[in-house]
Parts: C-alpha cells; structure tokens; sequence
C-alpha cells in the first residue's frame, strides 16, 4: 500500500501494487469507444502522455514509498512475478516456478532472453543481490519484512533461483513482484548515492530517457523487450499538480490519459464534443481514504477521542457531496468484495450526538466564547495535513472541517506540494492529522502499515500504531497457508481498528480513468484497464506525435 497523490495514491502499499487493480470483478463501464476496434491494425510509433499530480521522488523503487515513484517504475523493471488481467500471479521475469507441496519452497526459472536495457544479461545473480539488499539494515526501505521470512535463497545456475521459507508465509509467491534492481550497477555501491534514482536502468518495456523536474519523466519504447516491444513509442509522465489544470490540458490535446475527479466524470465529460474523443472508465478502486491520527500527540492518545472524531463525520455526505456517489463507505483496511472483507464489522456511524458525549468522558466539556471546546484553557484545534493538487481530498477535508466545527472543534486544512508532504511531513512524523488514501494490494497482508515494529522514519506505520493483539494477529495472519484461519485474522484485525480508530476509514473511490480515443487496445478486466499496456497502439493514420 502507498500513499499517493492522486486517488490512486498512496505509500505503496505496497508498492507492490503498480497495476490498475480493483476491488472485485470489475463492473466497468465506458463511453461507446467511437472507433472500430476491428478495423484497425495495431502499428508502431506516436506517444502516450499520463498526466499525474504527484512527481515522483525517485526511481530505485526498493526506496520509494509513493505510488508516482512506482507507477513510473513500474514500466521500466520487472518482477519475477506479476497479476494478470483476472489478478491470478503469474510469471514475469520468471518464465515459470514450481512451489513445493509444503508450501515452503519455490523455484523460478528465468527467461534467459531478458537483458537490462545497457545490454547486460539478467541472471539469477540480480535476485540474489535484491534479496540481499532488501534485508540489509543499512537499506532504507519499508519492504524488509517479506524477505526477513526467507530460510535460504541459492543459484543453482544463473537462471534458477530456489527460495525456502522459515515456516508457512502466504504472501511469499505475491512478494516475489518486487522490481528486481541490476547488480552490475549497484553490487558494492551505497544504494542511497546511487545515479539510478534519477537515471534507471531495467528490464522492463519502457527504457528512462530524461526527467525534468516539476515538468515529465520521458521513456521510450524497449525494442528489445523479452515480451515484445511496446507499440506505443514513448510513454511520457506529465507533471500537473492540480486536477482542474490536468483537466484543461487533456480537452486541449495535452495528455492523453488521466484519472478524472467524479465531478469532471459525472458533469464534465458527457458532451459529444469529449466523448468523440474520449472514452472513459468506471470500475470499483482498491484505494481507501482516510484521516490518520498521529498517536504521538497528546490529543489522540485517547481512543475516545478518535472514535469521537469518527462519530461526527457523515460518510455517506462524502460519498453523494465528493464522489458523485461514484463510491462506497470505508469501514476498515480491507475495501469491500475482497475475501478477508469482515461485513460485520462494527464501525462507528454518524452521531453528532455521541461524539460530543465521547469528547466530555475525555475531558471536553466546555466551550469558549467561539463555540470551541477548551480543557485546562485550552482549545480543540488541529490541522488536516493533505497534499497538493489532489481536489477531492480538499473537498472531503472542508466538510470533515465544517462537520468538526459542530461538535466544537477548530479544524485548520493546509495542503503541502507532495514531494515535501512526504520528506518533511509524513516521514518525519511532523502531523497531527493526516489525510492520505492506500491503494492495497490483493494479498490482505498488512504487517508493513499496522505492525508496531514499523513505525520508523520512512516506513509505513507512520501513525505510531502499537497494539500487541493487531501485531499477533498480522503475524497469524501471514504465517499461515489457511484460509479459513486467515479470514479469522483478519476479521479480528478489523473489529480491533474499528474500536481503536486510529484512521477514520472514510471512502472506498471508483476508479475514473479516461484515455484519448486514439488509443486502442485497451481491455477493461478485474485488473481495471492497465494490465495490457504494452499492447495498446494508435493507429498510423490517427498517429500526432
């Protein structure tokens, strides 16, 4: 899981999840595509420009914790494994793999075709290195944890890599996705000195040509891509930090792909002048939004208090005020339609009522002359950290605002340019409240954000969340191959957050992806519409670039 800024965003979460994927069977609609897909012939050549708020920070993706930095990645390395279009893993750079019956060890056989993209061969070799660079504790990186559990991990031959498990770990095949880094350029290196955070060398489908800071990160067509070269000759990252502007510059021929906000889909987008144009998407996200309390400070240190915050906040207002009702209520970590989803789960609903009763077993009985709570002389007030160029976050922290104000409590917003939101805010726990989303990845695993060994400057538990029974559980929950007892985990897991509230899980968004008309091949699936890149072309008549 990651957080991001778009309403993709999020800390990786991890990160692991660099595909379009969705919550549950894609239930996806489109505007009709006004070309013939049938009649055209896929070609080479033209461009395809994304337009995302968020630069990324950088392009060593082992020690990135933002989606901009892993959706850039992700078209240039590869895993040895990956999700297909219906979410089933399957080999990447791994050809095949073989686990044994216990479960406790695998087996990937290389492509022996794959070469990084200055020429030299991938071999069992740069596996080892990113197994070993991973678990160094001298490597900043929030990833560890999956790769702590491995036993051994031996070459056989350089195009066989065997890994044994210390017990049953049912995240092992998936964590295998990480973007295997090339030896030859990094073994014997300080990784955080590095010149491939800004200049990348991979094996994936799109080669790094140049990053213009605050401007596009340009990549061009692997022609020599094990998979087959991208039809599409350059994918380029077009940095707008504002939705509106992305907007304007997608009418006006300037990128060719964008995620919409539902204001922009439900109004914006339904004359024929657009639609001719344009075909847009809808299908259920796996991103959460939420407020997340910084335990640290003196004010959330109480549970009563959170769950109050959580009581004076009208869900259900967000989801028809911000999303359109283009979405659905967070209830927990697990959005809803996945199998570790606890529908029981005892959430804390709209009560205004209840949360001024909450806030005076805390202590927060009187007001001041501005109808603002006061406790020893002093007021209720935080501010909502949240990050730049992201509207509906903005929209959704004004009304959690104005919702906050009528049970007393002064609430001030401020938005922060990503990059620095991230550096300077959330990494060094400097917040009071945050408002992020997470994209989450199929596996139900969450060690890496609610573990309480996580919770270290550039990890992901950066809240400060510590509850022994979450952390036995998040550890059952892994170390099992069980289905049955992982739900039970995870169940418990969901009913312990929905007391402690340390989020106030706020929405589940759809996805609202719109790509230019030009554009074919693009296969809406239960992994949403960017699991066949590779394959989308324009036709050579159609090419502008």
């Amino acid at each position: 899981m990651k957080p991001s800024p778009g309403v993709q965003c999020l800390l990786m979460a991890l990160l692991l999840c660099i595909f379009f994927v969705a919550c549950k069977s894609s239930e996806t609609s489109s505007t009709t595509p006004i070309h013939n897909e049938s009649s055209a012939v896929p070609a080479t050549g033209d461009s395809l420009v994304e337009g995302t708020i968020g630069e990324a920070s950088t392009l060593i993706p082992l020690l990135a914790t933002d989606s901009s930095s892993h959706a850039v990645a992700g078209q240039i390395y590869n895993g040895l494994v990956k999700y297909d279009k219906n979410l089933n893993i399957v080999g990447d750079l791994a050809e095949s793999f073989d686990i044994s019956p216990d479960g406790l060890v695998i087996t990937f056989h290389l492509h022996r075709s794959v070469k990084w993209h200055d020429g030299a061969p991938l071999t069992s070799k740069d596996v080892l290195y990113t197994y070993q660079v991973t678990i160094d504790p001298k490597t900043p990186t929030a990833y560890a944890e999956d790769f702590k559990q491995v036993k051994t991990i031996t070459a056989p031959d350089s195009y066989t890599i065997r890994v044994t498990y210390k017990s049953p770990f049912a995240p092992a095949l998936a964590s295998w996705g990480v973007n295997i880094l090339p030896a030859h350029l990094l073994e014997g290196k300080d990784i955080t000195k590095s010149p491939l955070a800004r200049n990348p060398v991979g094996t994936g489908p799109y080669r790094f040509v140049e990053w213009v800071s605050g401007q596009k990160i340009v990549l061009e067509a692997n022609k020599d891509y094990f998979e087959g070269r991208p039809y599409i000759d350059r994918f380029i990252y077009r940095i707008i930090p504002d939705s509106s502007t992305m907007y304007m510059e997608l009418k006006a021929g300037g990128i060719d792909l964008m995620n919409l906000t539902p204001v922009q889909y439900a109004r914006q987008t339904a004359a024929k002048s657009f639609t001719s144009r344009f075909n847009k998407y809808r299908y259920p996200s796996s991103n959460y939004l939420y407020m997340g309390y910084n335990l640290r400070h003196p004010l959330f240190g109480d549970k009563r208090i959170r769950q109050a915050m959580t009581a004076a906040i009208n869900k259900d207002e967000l989801i028809q005020g911000v999303l359109f009702g283009m979405g659905q209520k967070a209830h927990g970590p697990i959005v809803p339609g996945r199998w570790a989803y606890n529908p029981a789960v005892k959430d804390i609903g709209y009560n205004p009522k209840h949360a001024i009763e909450l806030l005076a077993q805390a202590g927060w009985k009187e007001k001041n002359s501005d109808g603002i709570l006061v406790k020893n002389g002093t007021p209720f007030k935080f501010t909502i950290l949240t990050n730049q160029g992201n509207q509906q976050r903005l929209m959704t922290a004004q009304i959690v605002q104005q919702r906050l104000r009528q049970v007393g409590i002064d609430v001030k917003i401020r938005v922060v340019e990503w990059a620095a939101f991230l550096k300077e805010f959330i990494n060094k726990g400097n917040f009071e409240v945050v408002m992020l989303a997470w994209s989450i990845s199929q596996d139900p695993d969450m060690y890496d954000i609610w573990h309480s060994s996580k919770n270290k400057p550039g990890e992901l538990n950066f809240i400060g969340f510590n509850n022994p029974e979450v952390d036995r559980l998040l550890i059952e929950g892994r170390n099992t191959f069980d289905i049955e007892k992982r739900k039970k985990a995870y169940f418990r897991i969901q009913d312990i957050l929905a007391e402690e509230q340390p989020y106030t899980f706020l929405y589940v968004p759809d996805a609202l992806p719109v790509v230019s008309a030009r554009i074919r091949g693009v296969e809406p699936a239960p992994a949403g519409i960017g699991h066949n890149q590779n394959r989308w072309y324009v036709p050579k008549n159609e090419q502008v670039y």
